[in-house]
């Protein structure tokens, strides 16, 4: 890409066109946790926490959330499903 004769820097486009992917890519990964969680939470099933789980430790494995967020996230779950099933 040749330089743009308006000043604007080549590195500084290229890092606004990522910026932009990653934050739609970001947006999905939270929007798909969010509506898992709420379907955990209706249906106290451990089948849905498996699927809940896998999809937290995804998105901190991309860095979309943090570790020990995806973890209070999956114990606070795994609590709820766990009384129902008592």
């Amino acid at each position: 890409m040749a330089k743009l004769k308006t000043g604007r820097h080549t590195s500084a486009l290229k890092a606004q066109r990522q910026s932009v992917k990653r934050n739609s890519r970001n947006k999905g990964l939270k929007k798909t946790i969010h509506l898992a969680a709420k379907k955990v939470l209706a249906s106290k099933n451990a089948a849905d926490l498996k699927k809940v789980s896998s999809a937290l430790d995804k998105a901190a494995k991309k860095g979309v959330i943090h570790k020990k967020a995806a973890a209070r996230k999956k114990s606070r779950l795994a609590k709820v499903v766990n009384k129902a099933a008592k």
